[in-house]
């Protein structure tokens, strides 16, 4: 079977492709220890606010303790009992995050932010203008430094899965460099599971045939992963070869769900509580769908229980951007779905958004809903999230908002 890696170049200093990968470290507790000086040096937490009972990040220091993201605080502290906590600011993360994507594009225009710590860097047309690969990897480490005082770190490579995980093996503040034409046989050693998009299902349907490794992936045929996943198996079988073909997207495309939850108080039971919930979630999801001109008509709404998730799939009669038509929906699934059991979290998404078609519909009072929402959107834009809301979200959770981890700071995930 041919070789798919790259064949080494006349001129090792000039790439074919060259990717750089900015992996930012730690980033939420990086920023609170560059805020605040004496967090430095001290094993930190960062939560969903002072209530939060999960960790979201924690710094180096409290990783070498055993600290890690999904873990309750409270065995955190068991762990590390001077685990300090820090209350997440979304606010800030998300300022940081935008400042050093716009600075990347000092380096090179060719840039897909990943998410909201993560940036995919293209420089191969940049090479005349900055030289090396890795001289241009130095400026980006040197760039993002500037712009936020943090720490990265950077993996080079001809591909982006390729450079992803080169980005992983210095960590922190460290910068690895794996030329194109040796990227197979760097990755020949790796267990598939360890690159980016190959999860546990995908794992074990190689594992099946005999890859455990990326070096096994040569003796399967390309043919046998393209029927079982289409193009993305054919770009597994590049992938694990150091040669995955797939571009950078430099365009952000709308999302395909726009969604919503909250952590409630353990093992509610409480009616007025779950609507207080659902009706604060319904508000968040129409408000964005309303931010970027979108609609839906399928909604998911979801309890989560102590034996999993209580859901139901609700479809509105026309597509909509009205928090009350999916506060609506939600209560059908409380009234039809939920049987009393304790609730620990509810979850709203607009699974079908789409692009807003305003058509004067048949029902009574519509148009002076459109009204309303224009006018509470215009207040919040100018106040703040939910400085104009319905009265029963007085009684709404005060944790506040958390970044997904697909947030990118441009386009329609401009989000928190």
């Amino acid at each position: 079977m041919q070789d798919p890696s790259p064949s080494r170049p006349s001129r090792p200093d000039y790439w074919p492709r060259a990717i750089i990968l900015v992996d930012m470290d730690a980033f939420f507790a990086s920023i609170e220890q560059y805020d605040f000086p004496e967090l430095r040096g001290k094993a930190i937490a960062v939560t969903n606010g002072r209530q939060g009972s999960c960790i979201i990040t924690s710094s180096y220091e409290a990783r070498a303790r055993g600290i890690h993201t999904g873990m309750r605080l409270r065995e955190g502290l068991q762990l590390c009992p001077d685990l300090i906590q820090c209350p997440a600011r979304p606010d800030r993360y998300a300022a940081v995050s935008s400042n050093i994507m716009s600075a990347l594009q000092d380096i090179s225009p060719d840039i897909e932010v990943f998410s909201v710590d993560e940036a995919f860097v293209d420089v191969s047309r940049c090479q005349k203008l900055h030289g090396s690969p890795e001289r241009m990897a130095r400026m980006v480490k040197q760039k993002v430094f500037e712009v936020s005082g943090l720490p990265c770190s950077v993996g080079v490579s001809g591909d982006k899965t390729t450079a992803k995980y080169a980005a992983k093996q210095s960590k922190p503040n460290g910068l690895c460099v794996i030329p194109p034409w040796q990227a197979r046989e760097r990755l020949a050693d790796v267990p598939v599971t360890e690159l980016c998009g190959i999860a546990e299902g995908i794992g074990r349907f190689l594992a099946e045939r005999g890859v455990i490794r990326c070096g096994d992936m040569a003796r399967l045929p390309i043919g046998e992963l393209a029927r079982r996943f289409g193009n993305p198996g054919r770009r597994i079988w590049y992938m694990c070869q150091g040669a995955d073909p797939a571009p950078l997207e430099l365009n952000v495309p709308a999302p395909k769900s726009i969604g919503h939850g909250k952590v409630i108080p353990p093992d509610c039971r409480s009616l007025r509580v779950l609507l207080t919930y659902l009706l604060h979630m319904s508000e968040k999801v129409a408000a964005r769908l309303r931010r970027h001109d979108m609609q839906a008509r399928q909604f998911h709404i979801g309890l989560l229980g102590r034996e999993g998730w209580i859901a139901g799939r609700r479809l509105a009669i026309l597509p909509t951007q009205d928090s009350q038509v999916i506060f609506t929906l939600a209560r059908q699934v409380l009234d039809t779905d939920w049987q009393g059991e304790g609730v620990f979290q509810v979850q709203i998404t607009a699974l079908d958004p789409r692009p807003a078609e305003f058509q004067a519909d048949l029902f009574e009072g519509s148009l002076d809903r459109q009204a309303g929402n224009r006018v509470m959107d215009q207040v919040n834009e100018r106040y703040g999230e939910f400085a104009l809301s319905p009265a029963r979200l007085i009684d709404r959770s005060s944790m506040p908002n958390v970044i997904s981890p697909s947030w990118k700071p441009f386009g329609h995930r401009k989000t928190i």
